[in-house]
């Protein structure tokens, strides 16, 4: 008889830590298909270039910081789909440099934005510029 409450408790306990496991599994899609729908704000290395130019002089002007001329913007050695990479130039009206740099994480779904005026940042790591970050609220 002792035996066959072993065996019991066994079963009760396997049932248990199979529970456990299947209540984390749906936890975990339930999380990533409802909770986490964080997503890229621009898909390519050509649209994330395309849309620095403009977010970036518009994250300026909203600064007071006007720019002489758009601003140059190029693909940065060594981007990768998973891993996009930007940079820009341009001077402010008062002839000071400013550079733009911007990143797009695919894996981490995240981009990242730092604009330096005259070597100083005045945008460090923000996850979005000028309109961009009006269309997130």
């Amino acid at each position: 008889m002792k035996a066959a409450a072993k065996d019991n408790r066994v079963r009760v306990i396997a049932l248990g830590i199979a529970a456990l496991v299947l209540v984390g599994v749906a936890a975990t899609i339930v999380y990533a298909t409802l909770i986490d729908t964080k997503e890229l704000r621009y898909q390519t290395q050509a649209e994330l270039l395309n849309s620095t130019r403009t977010t970036a002089g518009a994250e300026l002007r909203s600064r007071g910081v006007p720019l002489s001329t758009a601003l140059s913007c190029a693909h940065m050695p060594g981007w990768t789909d998973a891993k996009m990479r930007v940079a820009c130039t341009g001077t402010t009206a008062d002839k000071k440099a400013v550079q733009v740099l911007a990143s797009g994480e695919r894996e981490k779904r995240e981009h990242y934005y730092t604009i330096l005026l005259d070597g100083r940042p005045i945008v460090e790591n923000a996850h979005c510029l000028g309109t961009d970050c009006q269309k997130q609220n």
